[in-house]
């Protein structure tokens, strides 16, 4: 029997994943990096390289191989838990991967055309070595979960707002000294943990973000472990709402947070996030 057949004996009905076509190789599967007939199952749409017993830890991927774009049907890839420093190039042309998992691996940065995985709703990059924010995520249209906790990131780019339908954005254990002011424009956030940073201020119009779970018992995920002093730690741990009153009580808003200044640097950012879409279209990278 051709090591291929073998493979195509193990693929399973997917429960968790809607019955789709799955694979798993962990432990001595990868004894020898991934196994090349695994790139001719064009029906795959699950794969699970992730190790999840101690044993398994011994065969960890250190790379992975350019290959893994012919497995163009791919839904789920799961690379948890090794020690992958790059990505292929190649990656990008998974256009139906919708979830990829990359937690506790070694990577720094992104493959430029990152982007280009336009069916990507969930991301998950904690406890790399992230110093800088990888700015092809912000052109992922379809994300709606992203966690980039445990990194080393310092700063985020004015350009997440244009991650236009995220709705989980995890930020915990970073180095952030501070926030975007369009952060303020992410309006479908739910979740948004900041805990365990270096955050003194909140940017002003925060209060405008009224739809975050700032339930009591997430205070430790959601703000604590910040130096905060504008607004104090106590205020923000009430929420969006007694946010913005302690803006609106600071600037001066007697109506609250001014609708008509802040709508119009909106429109304007927004013609402007448009104008930088278009052209990041057109030149086919970030």
């Amino acid at each position: 029997m051709s090591y291929r057949r073998h493979l195509r004996l193990r693929l399973e009905n997917d429960p968790k994943n809607g019955g789709r076509k799955k694979l798993k190789l962990v432990g001595k599967d990868l004894s020898g990096g991934l196994p090349y007939d695994l790139f001719d199952l064009s029906e795959l749409e699950v794969l699970e390289l992730s190790p999840e017993r101690q044993s398994c830890l011994l065969y960890r991927l250190e790379k992975l191989p350019k290959e893994i774009g012919r497995l163009v049907n791919l839904k789920v890839l799961m690379l948890d838990t090794n020690e992958l420093r790059e990505l292929p190039a190649e990656l990008s042309n998974l256009r139906h991967l919708e979830r990829l998992a990359l937690s506790n691996n070694r990577l720094k940065t992104l493959p430029q055309d990152f982007s280009d995985l336009k069916s990507l709703q969930s991301l998950h990059l904690v406890n790399n070595q992230f110093e800088e924010f990888p700015l092809e995520v912000c052109y992922l249209e379809c994300l709606t979960f992203l966690d980039v906790s445990d990194n080393k990131l310092t700063s985020l780019p004015e350009e997440i707002s244009y991650m236009g339908r995220l709705e989980t954005f995890l930020l915990f254990f970073n180095e952030l000294r501070s926030l975007p002011d369009r952060i303020c424009k992410m309006k479908t956030l739910k979740t948004l943990w900041l805990g365990k940073n270096k955050l003194t201020t909140l940017p002003k119009h925060f209060g405008r973000l009224k739809d975050l779970d700032w339930g009591y018992r997430q205070h430790s995920s959601n703000i604590d472990g910040n130096p905060l002093r504008k607004p104090p730690l106590e205020v923000c741990r009430r929420g969006p709402m007694d946010i913005a009153r302690y803006f609106a009580m600071k600037e001066g808003w007697k109506d609250g947070d001014p609708d008509s200044d802040y709508e119009e640097t909106q429109e304007r950012d927004q013609e402007e996030d448009e104008r930088k879409a278009v052209r990041h279209t057109h030149n086919g990278h970030v």
